[in-house]
This record gives structure tokens, C-alpha cells and sequence, in this order.
């Protein structure tokens, strides 16, 4: 992945202002050397503006227009024109960005680049570079103090990372930019890294562990808790997602690395008892410091999804001081004939005012108020699991 072909430059990549001055040289430069240019502006109703600041610039110079709202033979009929040599600037939107690879192409100027991805920019510099020669990106847009934290950070990632073979550091960029998703949980999004033998072992056994609660629930009879003292440590859910207004990560200032921080968080997540979770803090606090309160926050959601699992639980959400725990979705769960569960209604009915217990969408969720931290969440979740236990 990261040897690039051979006889291959990296691209120069470098972040301008929209400026005239900029535009004529880098055209002016290309076409002396008989090379074509692509101009990115995303937009079709002001496109022909800029052919024609183009034409004003660069009486000499041809030009042709390219979107995605014209015909597509008509399309079809520009493009080849234009690998064939007939124009020498293709004034084009992002339907170029997985078009044709024209070798002879090997300078791009992508205006308003602040308003684009970082993948998508990555693309569209992937379109010229295709040849033994030396290949230009100019991206245009306003001073970065005029733009969002998330676009500066994504024009200075793809103006740094453009070295050949370089795709694998910007997606992680990209990753850490627009965030992974629930990592914790189980509606984790985006693909933190390829998913592994250990993970697919685990989707695996949860796929038939569904299907033994299920539809072959009578050929593994053998396998329900038998009595109250099996029960004890019977865990009736493989994941919880905890969805929490309050700060748990690893800080960009604690772990700079980006790369170090994914691998981080995957090992936290397969961490499964408390000896092993000190044993990953040292471990943190010799490497990098003393650790910081929003990754000690981290390790409460670890033992909170863990006290989750034996409480039957598949979600917890703890936004403005309020907890909610919506218990296995599955109505046919042995978790709702267990010890387990019985004894947690026991604990609801000696404080009736201090829970609220409905069932919507044929979802159970039990709600508390007044629960501030992760912590007194993890207190309270202990004292109803040593009911359970008495």
C-alpha cells in the first residue's frame, strides 16, 4: 500500500488565496511544457465566470467547460477532445474526480478547497501525477483564519501528506477529522482499521448466540442458567453503546498521534476486567503522563458496559443528568425469566419515585434523573447487580 508505482513524483501541493497572479503562472507554466490543466470549480451556475477570468488571463490558452448537468454524449465529446490535445484547460466540477487518467494532465487548481473533504481532495489530486512527470496541486481558499477548525485542519493535512503512498495517513486524518462513530458500542460506524480475525470471531459468536436464543432456542435448552447460583454470572448481552453528552476520549494533547490514539482505543475496548484496565493505565501514565480526566472518564464507560452486560442492558444514554437503560430488545431473551432480571424489579419497586420503568416500541427502559457522572451511574448500576447477588 504504501510503495508507490515506479517512476512516479509526488505531487507539490500548495495553499493559495484565490489570486490571479497564481492562477496565470501555474496555467502559463503547464502549458509551456505541453502539459493540460484541470480547473475545480463546484459550481455550475458561476462556472463560465471563471472561463472567462481564464480567457482574460490567458488570451493563448484553450479552454472547455465540463459538468455534470450536460448531455452525456456531448460530455463524452469534450473529454475526448481534451485527451486528445484539442484544449489545454478543462474547467470542470467534481465529475472528474474518478474520471478518465489523462497522463498529459499534470496540474490542478481546485478553487473554494475549503469546501471540500479531505478524501474528496485527495481524489481530485489523484488526477493528474499519472505520468514520469513531475505533477501540481494549487488549492484556492480564503486566508484560513476566515475558514471553520475542521476545513484548516483538513487544507493543512492534504498540503503535508503528499508524498506518494501517503493515502493511508490521510484517511486516518480523515478519520480523526469527522470522528469514527460510536467506538464503544454496538452501532460502531467507520472502519477504524480492517476488521481483524478477533472482531469477526466475535460477530460471529454474538450471530449464534442470537440464533440459540432464537429460532434454535429448544436444540440448546441445555445451555440456560439452571438455577439462581448459575445465574449469578450469566451474561446476557455481548455489547452496550453508551451514548454520553460528557468528554471521553483520548485529548489530541495527551496522544498526538493519530495513529496511536485508534490503536488505543481498540485495545481499550477489548479489555474485559479490571486487573487488566490498571494494568493499561500504568501502562498509559509511563508512556505519556499523568492521564488526563477525560480519559479517566473513559475507563467508566469500559466498567459501566461491563456491569451492563450482566444487567441485561443493550443501550445506555446519559445526557443532562439523566440515565436511561433500555434493556435486550429480544422479548424472548431467557434474560427476562432469570434471577437477574427479577431481582432488578425488586430493587425498581422499593424506590418507586426514584425510577421510571415504560416499554415503547417494544423496548424496556428503565430511566433515573439526577445521576451527574459516570461514576454515580456505576454505583448505581453495582448496587442493583449486589440485589441481584444477595
Amino acid at each position: 500500500i504504501n510503495t508507490p508505482p515506479p517512476n512516479r513524483h509526488p505531487i507539490i501541493t500548495e495553499l493559495f488565496t484565490f489570486n490571479n497572479e497564481i492562477i496565470t503562472e501555474a496555467i502559463d507554466y503547464e502549458v509551456s511544457r505541453g502539459g493540460q490543466v484541470f480547473f475545480i470549480h463546484n459550481r455550475v451556475q458561476s462556472i463560465a465566470e471563471i472561463e472567462l477570468l481564464i480567457n482574460k488571463l490567458l488570451p493563448k490558452v484553450k479552454t472547455i467547460v465540463a459538468h455534470g448537468q450536460m448531455e452525456g454524449k456531448y460530455l463524452e465529446k469534450i473529454m475526448l477532445e481534451f485527451i486528445a490535445g484539442d484544449y489545454d484547460v478543462l474547467i470542470a466540477t467534481t465529475i472528474i474526480e474518478s474520471g478518465l487518467d489523462i497522463p498529459n494532465a499534470n496540474t490542478i487548481i481546485i478553487n473554494n478547497a475549503h469546501n471540500f473533504g479531505l478524501s474528496d481532495l485527495h481524489q481530485l489530486r489523484g488526477r493528474v501525477g499519472r505520468s514520469n512527470k513531475k505533477a501540481f496541486c494549487y488549492l484556492l481558499a480564503p486566508p484560513l483564519t476566515a475558514v471553520t477548525a475542521e476545513a484548516r485542519r483538513r487544507l493543512k493535512a492534504i498540503e503535508e501528506f503528499s508524498e506518494l503512498g501517503s493515502g493511508f495517513n490521510i484517511a486516518m486524518q480523515d478519520l480523526d477529522i469527522r470522528g469514527a462513530g460510536n467506538l464503544l458500542g454496538g452501532e460502531q460506524s467507520g472502519f477504524i482499521s480492517d476488521i481483524g480475525f478477533e472482531t469477526y470471531q466475535r460477530i460471529l459468536n454474538e450471530a449464534m448466540q442470537e440464533l440459540k436464543d432464537s429460532e434454535f432456542q429448544n436444540l440448546f435448552e441445555t445451555e440456560s442458567p439452571a438455577s439462581a447460583e448459575d445465574d449469578k454470572d450469566e451474561i446476557f448481552v455481548t455489547d452496550c453503546n453508551i451514548d454520553t453528552d460528557l468528554e471521553v476520549l483520548f485529548p489530541e494533547d495527551y496522544i498526538r498521534n493519530v495513529s496511536e490514539r485508534i490503536n488505543l482505543y481498540r485495545e481499550l475496548d477489548n479489555i474485559d476486567n479490571e486487573e487488566h484496565l490498571q494494568e493499561f493505565g500504568v501502562r498509559l501514565r509511563d508512556r505519556f503522563g499523568a492521564i488526563p480526566p477525560q480519559t479517566l472518564e473513559l475507563f467508566n464507560v469500559v466498567r459501566l458496559r461491563w456491569l451492563a452486560f450482566r444487567l441485561g442492558v443493550e443501550k445506555i444514554i446519559l445526557k443532562r443528568e439523566t440515565l436511561s437503560m433500555y434493556f435486550i430488545s429480544n422479548q424472548t431473551s431467557p434474560f427476562y425469566q432469570s434471577e437477574t432480571f427479577a431481582r432488578i424489579l425488586q430493587f425498581v419497586q422499593k424506590k418507586p419515585a426514584y425510577f421510571k420503568m415504560k416499554e415503547a416500541k417494544e423496548k424496556l427502559n428503565l430511566t433515573v434523573d439526577n445521576i451527574k457522572n459516570l461514576t454515580e451511574a456505576i454505583q448505581l448500576f453495582k448496587k442493583m447487580l449486589g440485589v441481584s447477588q444477595e
